[in-house]
């Protein structure tokens, strides 16, 4: 199942539940998966048009009333272009709205470089009270819904909408505040998030043929970061590559180059997008055309290890 169709479709049945719960849209309803929301719950579910910053400004209103609105457009008009509107009246306004921002990253394939965000984190991660949390799967998707209803705060949503690669179980216990170890491995930690987890995987595989261990750490919340996970790791293969959907500059490789700067200085490797605008193209070539392929993954983590290869030499 499309990503879309099962956080909305879970989104539609905690509709049923909670009234408070109420979806906005930004004329994007059939592109990301909430008409039959706006078919089950006229009276909560609202298109307000090509307005996305009154979008946001509507929805921190309702907020303040005690809904709990769901703010949903691609995902560089639901963060850079609505920045203002999120920093001031919703999270320093504490207000409960959760913000979905769909085909973040390259994921935008053929919407090309002007709908591409590759800095939406780094934008996002700088205010206050944010809440960044990004699914690698379609269980992932579903099972964060209450806890997000639940947390009472802004969230970002970074949401693929197309079918992804199955990771998780149905039996897998989520916490929306705690990352996840994967893979056991004592040579090199890969931690990533969203679409660039099955990669991770991947690239584990491929280290695994060269004798070489790599422990797979899925941080699906961005913000506020699982340190005590990622220290953890960190302690025992003292070295690290982040693979994520974003530029290299204010994401998840900065939120943990900054926790290991203050607590554990550790060789770290990043894979995403450089300092660049997206482009048009599939996923396939983007991946292969930034650098951010499970081969790139790979050689970053033995580029890792290197590193801390020659720091233990220089130490000695």
């Amino acid at each position: 199942m499309e990503m879309r169709a099962a956080f909305f479709g879970k989104l539609g049945e905690m509709m049923e539940q909670d009234e408070r719960i109420c979806v906005l849209d930004a004329d994007l309803g059939k592109a990301n998966g909430t008409m039959k929301l706006h078919a089950k719950f006229p009276e909560r579910a609202f298109d307000c048009g090509i307005a996305e910053q009154n979008m946001a400004s509507v929805a921190a209103g309702m907020a303040s009333y005690g809904y709990i609105p769901f703010i949903t457009t691609f995902t560089p008009f639901a963060t850079r272009r609505i920045c203002d509107q999120i920093a001031v009246s919703i999270a320093y306004a504490r207000q409960n709205v959760k913000i979905v921002g769909t085909d973040p990253g390259i994921s935008a394939q053929l919407n090309g470089g002007t709908h591409m965000s590759l800095e939406d984190v780094g934008v996002l991660r700088s205010i206050p009270t944010m809440v960044i949390f990004e699914p690698a799967d379609e269980v992932q998707a579903v099972k964060s819904l209450p806890q997000i209803i639940r947390h009472d705060g802004p969230v970002y949503i970074r949401l693929y909408r197309k079918e992804a690669p199955a990771i998780f179980s149905e039996t897998y216990d989520f916490d929306l505040f705690k990352a996840d170890q994967l893979t056991d491995g004592a040579d090199v930690t890969i931690f990533a998030t969203g679409i660039m987890l099955k990669k991770s995987l991947d690239a584990a595989e491929m280290l695994k043929a060269k004798g070489i261990g790599a422990e797979v750490v899925n941080v699906h919340t961005i913000k506020p970061l699982d340190a005590e996970t990622v220290l953890k790791s960190l302690s025992k293969t003292r070295c690290a590559v982040v693979a994520e959907n974003h530029s290299v500059i204010g994401g998840l490789f900065s939120a943990i180059c900054e926790t290991a700067a203050r607590n554990l200085p550790t060789p770290i490797f990043p894979v995403g997008t450089q300092d660049v605008f997206g482009e048009v193209g599939k996923l396939p070539y983007l991946l292969e055309r930034f650098g951010m392929t499970e081969a790139d993954i790979a050689a970053a983590a033995e580029k890792a290890v290197s590193a801390k290869s020659s720091e233990t030499e220089r130490i000695l």
